[in-house]
C-alpha cells in the first residue's frame, strides 16, 4: 500500500530502525484485523489507521503512540482483544488503545448521563496519558477530512460536536494548526453556503492583493536586513471561520474585514523578537491599542508571540506576529512538542505543567459534580478560555477566563483562601467581590477565619473550579446544619410525647435505620431538618409507638428559633420577619423551614402541596442582625439621601441595599437594613421620622 510506505518514511526520519519495524509490524497486525471492512466512502477500512498515524508523525509522537493510532479500533471494531495487543506490541500500548476504544461516539447536542459520561472518561484517559487526546484529536481530523461520504444530519452531528468540543480542546493543548483545520472542517459542514461564498471571496482577494503583500513583504524583509537582524519573514492567511467570527461579532462585509493577511516573522532568541518589533514601528507607524505582549504573559496553551497592527502603505491595516523559531514549533505543537523537539527550554516544561494543572482542576471539578449538567457546565467553562491576566499581591501572574470574579481569583490561588475570602481589593482600592478582573489588576484577596461561601457567589463565578468548591461547600454545611436543627426538632417532638431524647439509645437508632433502609443516623436527622421525614413520625417510629401522626400532639411541639441554624432556617425575603414579629414555619421539602411574619402575604395566598406549618419562636437571647425592609417616601431636596443615612448611621444600623423610584416631585427610597429585632427598628424609625423631607415610612 502507497499509504503504508509513505507512513514508514516519514517515521523512519526520526525513529530507530528497531521502531520502524515494530510499526511496520502493527500495520500488517491492523490490516489482518480490519480485512473485508470497509469505510463509508468505500475505502479500505485500513487507510483510515495509517492516516491518523500520519497525522501524528508531524508531531513526531513516539512509536508507542504510533502503533496505538494504527490498532486504534481493532479492539472496538474487530475481534482483537486487549490482551492479544498487550501480547504483541506490550501494556503501554494496549493501555492506549483500552483507553481509546472506551471513548465512544459523543451527542453534544443533549445533555443526557451518557454523554457526559463519555466526557468523564476521555478527561480521566488524558489524565492518565495526554498521547489518548493526541491520538483521539487525529482521529477525528481525519474522521472529519473525509466527512462527505456521510449522510447529511450525521455530518452536522459531528461537524457540531468537533465544533463545540474537540477543537476547543485542541486550542487548550496547543495544537493550533490543528484547532484551526478543525474549526475549518466544521464550519464547512454546518454553513456549507456561507463556507463556499467566503471560500470563494479570499480566493478572489487574495489575488487582488497579491501586489500590495508583496510590496509590504519585500519592504519588511528589507527594512530587518538593513539593522542585521536574521529573520524569516512569511505571508499568513486567516483560516475561514476566523474570519467568519470577526465579521460576525463586528457586523463587518467581508471587504471590510482588511487583516485577512498578515505577516509573520520567525527571530533567532527573545530579545531579537523586541528589536524586531522596534524596527517595524519605526517602518510602519502602530496602531495604538493593538500590541500585545504573549512572550511575557504567554497565553494559557503556552502560546507565546508578539502580536501588533501597523498602517501599511494606502492605509492598509497589517497585523504582524514576531516569534522565535522555538515558540513558533511549540504554537504548532502544543503539549506534543515534548515529542516534537526534545529539549528542556522552560516554556515547554511550563506548558506541561499548566496542562496537567488544567486536567486536575477539571478532574476535581468532576469529582465535585454530582449530575452530569454541572460536569458539562464545568467542562464548557473550561474549554472557551478568553483569558484575563491579573497579578497576586506578590507579582504572580494568574490566567483567568474572561468575566471572572475576584471570587474566582481566590478560589483560583487557593480552596481555603476562596472559602474564607470576605472582602477585596484591586489595584489597592477596596470593590465588591462581584467585580469583573480586567487585564493588569493586582488582586489582593482579605480573609477571615470565620467566614465560609455564600450561595450567592454561585450566580457570578466564572471558573469551574469556584463553582465546583462553593457547591460541594454549601451542600456539606446544608447537610451537617440540617441534621443540627433536625435533631432538635426530634428532640421537640420525643419531649411532646413524654419521651426522653437521652433513652433513645443505639438499639432505637439502629432498628430505625435498618427498617428504613438508611445508611445513618445524620441522614434521617438532616431529612428532617430539610422537611422531607416528619419528626412525629421519626419520634413514633423511635419509641416504638407507631407511624401516625396526631395532629394535637404535633401541635405542642414548638421550635424555637435561634438566628444560628445557618442555611437549615431561612427568613423569608417576602416579609422578612426579625425577632419580636410574630411568626410561623412553613417546611417545603428539600429547602428546610421557612420563617415567615404571621400576617405575610405569601402566606394568605394559601397553604402549598407538600408543606408542613409548624409553630415557632423566637429566643429570647438572639443577638446578631436580621435584614429588615423599609420603603421611605421623600421629598425631592438636594442630600436629603445623606441626611437618611446619616439617621440610620447614628442609630446604630447597617445599610445592606438601598434603590429608588422617582414618584414626581417625590423619591420612594427602598432600603435592606440590619437590625437586632422590633426595638432596634422602631429606633432607627424613630431616628428618620425627625427629618423634615421624611413624608412616609413603610415596612
Amino acid at each position: 500500500m502507497a499509504d503504508a510506505e509513505l507512513l514508514i518514511g516519514e517515521v523512519s526520519g526520526y525513529l530507530k530502525p528497531q521502531d520502524v519495524e515494530h510499526i511496520r509490524e502493527a500495520i500488517e497486525f491492523s490490516c489482518a484485523a480490519h480485512q473485508g471492512q470497509k469505510r463509508q466512502s468505500g475505502d479500505p477500512y485500513i487507510s483510515h489507521p495509517i492516516a491518523v498515524a500520519r497525522i501524528l508523525t508531524t508531531l513526531h509522537l513516539d512509536v508507542q503512540a504510533i502503533i496505538a493510532a494504527l490498532l486504534h479500533d481493532v479492539v472496538e471494531d474487530t475481534e482483537v482483544t486487549p490482551e492479544q495487543v498487550a501480547e504483541k506490541f506490550g501494556k503501554p500500548v494496549a493501555e492506549l488503545v483500552d483507553g481509546l476504544s472506551k471513548l465512544e461516539r459523543i451527542r453534544f447536542e443533549t445533555r443526557e448521563d451518557a454523554d457526559a459520561e463519555n466526557f468523564r472518561k476521555m478527561l480521566l484517559a488524558m489524565a492518565r496519558d495526554v498521547r489518548v487526546i493526541l491520538i483521539k484529536l487525529a482521529d477525528r481530523l481525519h474522521n472529519m477530512r473525509t466527512l462527505g461520504a456521510m449522510p447529511h444530519d450525521k455530518c452536522e452531528r459531528i461537524a457540531r460536536e468537533t465544533m463545540e468540543i474537540y477543537a476547543p480542546i485542541s486550542n487548550r493543548l496547543g495544537l493550533n494548526d490543528i484547532y484551526h483545520e478543525l474549526q475549518d472542517l466544521s464550519f464547512k459542514y454546518l454553513h456549507p453556503n456561507r463556507y463556499a461564498v467566503l471560500s470563494k471571496a479570499l480566493k478572489v482577494a487574495r489575488g487582488n492583493r497579491r501586489e500590495v503583500l508583496g510590496k509590504i513583504l519585500d519592504a519588511v524583509r528589507l527594512r530587518l536586513a538593513e539593522q542585521h537582524i536574521q529573520a524569516d519573514v512569511t505571508g499568513r492567511e486567516k483560516n475561514i471561520y476566523s474570519i467568519y467570527k470577526k465579521m460576525q461579532s463586528k457586523s463587518l462585509a467581508f471587504a471590510e474585514v482588511l487583516d485577512i493577511y498578515g505577516f509573520r516573522v520567525l527571530v533567532d532568541d527573545f530579545a531579537s523578537c523586541y528589536v524586531a518589533l522596534g524596527v517595524l514601528h519605526g517602518l510602519y507607524k502602530p496602531i495604538p491599542g493593538k500590541f500585545k505582549d504573549y512572550i511575557a504573559i504567554p497565553k494559557v496553551n503556552g502560546y507565546q508571540s508578539l502580536h501588533t497592527t501597523l498602517f501599511g502603505p494606502f492605509g492598509t491595516p497589517i497585523e504582524i506576529q514576531i516569534r522565535t523559531h522555538e515558540m513558533h514549533r511549540i504554537a504548532a505543537a502544543g503539549v506534543a512538542s515534548h515529542w516534537l523537539y526534545k529539549s528542556g527550554h522552560f516554556s515547554i516544561n511550563d506548558l506541561h505543567k499548566k496542562t496537567h494543572q488544567w486536567l486536575q482542576e477539571l478532574l476535581e471539578s468532576l469529582s465535585q459534580s454530582s449530575d452530569s449538567s454541572e460536569f458539562l457546565e464545568h467542562l464548557k467553562v473550561d474549554l472557551f478560555p478568553d483569558e484575563v491576566y491579573v497579578f497576586t499581591p506578590k507579582g504572580k501572574i494568574l490566567s483567568l477566563p474572561r468575566g471572572a470574579t475576584a471570587v474566582d481569583f481566590a478560589y483560583s490561588v487557593h480552596t481555603d483562601i476562596g472559602n474564607h475570602c470576605i472582602a477585596v481589593k484591586v489595584n489597592h482600592e477596596m470593590v465588591p467581590l462581584r467585580t469583573e478582573l480586567r487585564n493588569g489588576d493586582r488582586v489582593e484577596i482579605v480573609t477571615a477565619p470565620y467566614a465560609k461561601p455564600n450561595p450567592a457567589w454561585l450566580g457570578y463565578v466564572t471558573t469551574s473550579k469556584a463553582r465546583g468548591h462553593i457547591r460541594h461547600f454549601l451542600k456539606t454545611m446544608q447537610s451537617g446544619e440540617s441534621a443540627q436543627f433536625g435533631e432538635r426538632m426530634l428532640n421537640q417532638a420525643l419531649h411532646a410525647l413524654g419521651i426522653n431524647p437521652q433513652e433513645m439509645d443505639e438499639a432505637h437508632w439502629d432498628k430505625l435505620l435498618k427498617d428504613t433502609g438508611t445508611k445513618s443516623r445524620q441522614d434521617i436527622l438532616a431529612d428532617i431538618g430539610l422537611g422531607r421525614r416528619l419528626n412525629m413520625v421519626v419520634a413514633r417510629q423511635l419509641a416504638r409507638v407507631g407511624e401516625t401522626v396526631a395532629s394535637e400532639t404535633a401541635a405542642n411541639a414548638v421550635i424555637t428559633i435561634q438566628g444560628t441554624e445557618g442555611m437549615a432556617v431561612q427568613f423569608a425575603k417576602c416579609c422578612r420577619p426579625i425577632p419580636g414579629d410574630p411568626i410561623i414555619g412553613v417546611i417545603k421539602s428539600g429547602q428546610g423551614l421557612m420563617v415567615h411574619t404571621h400576617d405575610c402575604p405569601a402566606l394568605r395566598k394559601g397553604r402549598g402541596s407538600g408543606e408542613q406549618w409548624l409553630d415557632v419562636i423566637w429566643d429570647k437571647n438572639i443577638t446578631r442582625p436580621f435584614d429588615v425592609s423599609i420603603k421611605l417616601v421623600v421629598a425631592n431636596q438636594r442630600g436629603v439621601l445623606a441626611k437618611v443615612a446619616a439617621a440610620i448611621a447614628e442609630a446604630e444600623s447597617n445599610i445592606e441595599n438601598v434603590n429608588f423610584t422617582n414618584e414626581g416631585a417625590y423619591t420612594a427610597l427602598h432600603f435592606t437594613l440590619q437590625v437586632n429585632n422590633r426595638l432596634h427598628l422602631a429606633n432607627v424609625i424613630r431616628s428618620l421620622r425627625k427629618i423634615p423631607e421624611v413624608m412616609r415610612i413603610i415596612r
